[in-house]
């Protein structure tokens, strides 16, 4: 072989290696831009975590941006334009997504965007307790659900829907007793006021309506009745006492002459003192019209029905709250002895300047 040859074979093996390298570096490269796109669109939409924990409320007409806006509200823009992308890589249709979402603190865009997708709701407590009106309960409840006032006002002024739990719309209030209860925020008025009613038919079993019937009393006439003495005392260990003195009253065809529901016919639970209980007209004024108020003053609890179903007959028919402020009251069957214990009671708040 001449040298000739020898350097063209060399040569030849030369470029063969210097073209193998190059293939490996572009292919490097090519690897190298593939890794360095991937970690920019992992950082784009999978890194960093939710920096709290935060409810994120799906209207039922719900775009993508207004979804977008709301988790930016709470969690921060960055963080809401990755989860609204991935959001809108699933495909999913928000208007099937209607609810509210729990994203927990660390949660990812991720595992945000498949809770927001396909995750469950989150449920929401509302708690009763002592509302004495039925507007505000109403717009209080409202607060929390994807609904107006209205809609759930209009639910409860239907007869038919409260004659299923032998209640009248003056009634309504009844059906709210005093718990705590749980609903999805997309529930409509007529699946919360149907939950609160389960739990109304609940406590109103067939041996708490036997006991009912036997003081001559409607299940609805109890929580009217157990509304008023909620008002009278803070003291459960009284309650069954005044609600058989009502009872007592009633039997005997008195008047009930219970100063919360003129403070209740008048509108303003501020007043400490009724002088003139006879000059607000309402069929709520127990001084005024016979028997119990067209429905209750207040929402009461499961505690103070029982306190009234279980009391222990007694004889009296007055009662007054006692001189030493404590809450309790002083008891009377006689109009002597309840005018000794009104004096005592009048000199103490005169003493106190309480007009």
């Amino acid at each position: 072989m001449t040298d000739k040859n020898i350097m063209e074979k060399k040569k030849s093996a030369s470029d063969k290696t210097n073209n193998n390298w190059k293939k490996k570096v572009a292919a490097i490269v090519v690897v190298v831009c593939f890794a360095v796109a991937g970690l920019a669109v992992w950082l784009m939409l999978f890194a960093g975590k939710a920096p709290s924990s935060a409810i994120v409320r799906i209207p039922s007409d719900a775009s993508k941006e207004q979804l977008r806006d709301s988790i930016s509200k709470y969690l921060g823009e960055p963080y809401a334009n990755k989860v609204s992308r991935l959001v809108g890589l699933r495909g999913t249709d928000l208007r099937s997504r209607h609810g509210a979402y729990l994203i927990e603190a660390g949660m990812s865009p991720l595992d945000a965007a498949r809770r927001l997708t396909s995750g469950p709701q989150e449920p929401l407590t509302i708690t009763i307790n002592g509302f004495r009106l039925l507007p505000v309960l109403e717009e209080k409840v409202a607060a929390r659900f994807d609904f107006t006032q209205d809609s759930i006002a209009s639910v409860l002024a239907d007869a038919g829907t409260l004659k299923e739990y032998d209640l009248t719309p003056e009634q309504a209030l009844s059906l709210f007793i005093n718990d705590s209860y749980q609903f999805f925020w997309n529930a409509s008025p007529a699946e919360v006021v149907k939950k609160v009613g389960a739990h109304y038919d609940e406590v109103w079993t067939s041996e708490r309506k036997a006991k009912a019937k036997a003081l001559g009393l409607s299940p609805a006439d109890v929580m009217t009745l157990a509304s008023i003495v909620d008002e009278e005392s803070s003291k459960l260990d009284e309650k069954g006492a005044i609600g058989r003195l009502y009872i007592n009253r009633l039997q005997r065809g008195m008047k009930l002459q219970a100063d919360p529901t003129v403070r209740y016919a008048g509108g303003d639970f501020s007043v400490k003192r009724i002088k003139n209980p006879n000059s607000v007209e309402s069929p709520y004024n127990t001084y005024i019209h016979m028997g119990l108020p067209p429905g209750p003053i207040r929402t009461t609890s499961v505690e103070t029905i029982d306190a009234i179903l279980d009391s222990k007959p007694h004889d009296y028919i007055y009662m007054c709250a006692k001189e030493d402020f404590s809450g309790y009251h002083n008891f009377a069957s006689t109009y002597a002895e309840h005018q000794a214990n009104a004096r005592r009671y009048k000199r103490e708040l005169d003493r106190r300047g309480i007009y």
